[in-house]
């Protein structure tokens, strides 16, 4: 699974890093919120922890940065004791959990446990649809080169290919692959497909997907597009 961490103190970032490898994950981390927003822009993750004080934007203008831009993943903030109004003001604007420091590591990684946990058993081990694969097992899609998803751009793509030759309206991939997230819009669909368009060009598959900002989406090679 992604995540992506941004906290500014670098002992505390590397360490961080260092037990989520450790556990698996793939990290991704940054010691400002400008950057991790930069990285948010163009990347999907399974979670996010973000330091509430950060230098150049701090990780609640982060956070309000995702939820306007319908990004649904859930965040975990990191706040000092001093902080009880940040955390009171990061939970109301959309924020899934917060750990105060100094914490354990075990208890860091419960709460990054429970916040990126499987939602759907994948039983197809993978599929495929003409020059690319989808691995249920590391969640990568493949063809010439090989990039790892994350679990909504997994499901995401999955639905696609599991309908190959069937246009799927917005409204559809919200009710099957957002069902359990209501606050999901139409800008998150189209997001997500976004997302999958940069993965299909850095894995130089022939695969594309055809639609527009809220209309229907269909996998296409290049004598259908």
């Amino acid at each position: 699974m992604k995540i992506l961490l941004a906290e500014d103190t670098k002992d505390m970032n590397r360490a961080l890093t260092a037990v989520l490898k450790h556990e698996k994950y793939d990290v991704d981390s940054v010691f400002d919120g400008a950057e991790a927003w930069e990285h948010l822009q163009k990347d999907s993750y399974d979670g996010i922890i973000l330091d509430i004080m950060m230098p150049r934007m701090n990780g609640l203008e982060v956070l309000a940065n995702l939820r306007k831009s319908n990004i649904l993943t859930p965040v975990l903030l990191l706040t000092a004791k001093a902080e009880i109004d940040d955390r009171v003001t990061g939970l109301d604007a959309g924020a899934d959990d917060y750990l105060t420091k100094p914490f354990a590591m075990k208890e860091l990684l419960a709460r990054v446990r429970s916040m990126t946990r499987r939602r759907k058993d994948y039983s197809a081990e993978e599929l495929k649809y003409e020059d690319i694969v989808l691995y249920a097992e590391s969640f990568e899609l493949a063809s010439e080169n090989t990039v790892r998803l994350s679990i909504k751009e997994f499901e995401l793509m999955q639905t696609l290919i599991l309908n190959a030759g069937r246009a799927l309206d917005t409204k559809y991939l919200l009710e099957h692959v957002w069902s359990k997230e209501p606050d999901a819009e139409p800008d998150t669909v189209w997001l997500y497909i976004s997302y999958l368009r940069g993965k299909l060009q850095a894995i130089a598959s022939r695969v594309s997907i055809s639609g527009e900002r809220g209309g229907s989406f269909l996998l296409v090679t290049p004598q259908e597009a």
